[in-house]
């Protein structure tokens, strides 16, 4: 016995067949996700009233105050200009920025403890120049010089030296309490 096959039929193709189940759930997510969207102005709105209410609000910097350089001229750098002054961020040429790291190093040294920080505080620095040297010139020309790390050092020790000396002449020469020893404590 030999049954014929008839050949399979999209259903979905037919008119006045409903569409299957999941297409059915496809579109109704879709419909919500549609009216999700033209909620969500309202629902930003309450959110924000109700920050109002709590008083996130209250204590902003430049509350009450006109928004600076409204009137002014559109700048499209407005952003880095207001970053650099808000961070105090000097930038400056490589040049100039080895000055005025080389006039500023003593001081930097100074507040070391240590004779191997010093020394890789100098060795920094001289990499730096070297660095500069040897990059194309940007701005003024490099002037600065490396310094030389066993003079360096040896000046650090001197300063240091000389700082000790003094808050030990400032100190006054009395002599400490005598110490009480634990089984001598009163009680």
């Amino acid at each position: 016995m030999t049954e014929s096959r008839e050949p399979e039929r999209d259903d979905r193709d037919e008119p006045g067949r409903s569409t299957p189940p999941s297409a059915g759930k496809r579109a109704a997510e879709r419909a919500a996700a549609r009216a999700r969207i033209q909620q969500q102005h309202t629902w930003v709105d309450l959110q924000v009233q109700r920050a109002i209410e709590r008083g996130d609000f209250e204590h902003l910097p430049g509350k009450g105050k006109p928004i600076e350089n409204l009137g002014e001229h559109h700048d499209p750098d407005w952003w880095v200009k207001q970053l650099v002054e808000r961070e105090k961020i000097a930038v400056l040429p490589p040049a100039l920025q080895l000055r005025k790291d080389d006039a500023e190093l003593d001081a930097k040294l100074d507040g070391m403890s240590a004779e191997s920080e010093v020394r890789r505080e100098i060795e920094d620095f001289n990499a730096r120049v070297l660095r500069a040297r040897y990059t194309p010139v940007d701005g003024p020309p490099l002037i600065t010089q490396p310094r030389d790390v066993e003079a360096t050092v040896a000046g650090w020790r001197e300063r240091r030296a000389a700082r000790r000396t003094a808050l030990a002449a400032r100190q006054p020469a009395t002599e400490p309490p005598p110490r009480r020893r634990w089984w001598r404590r009163r009680r």
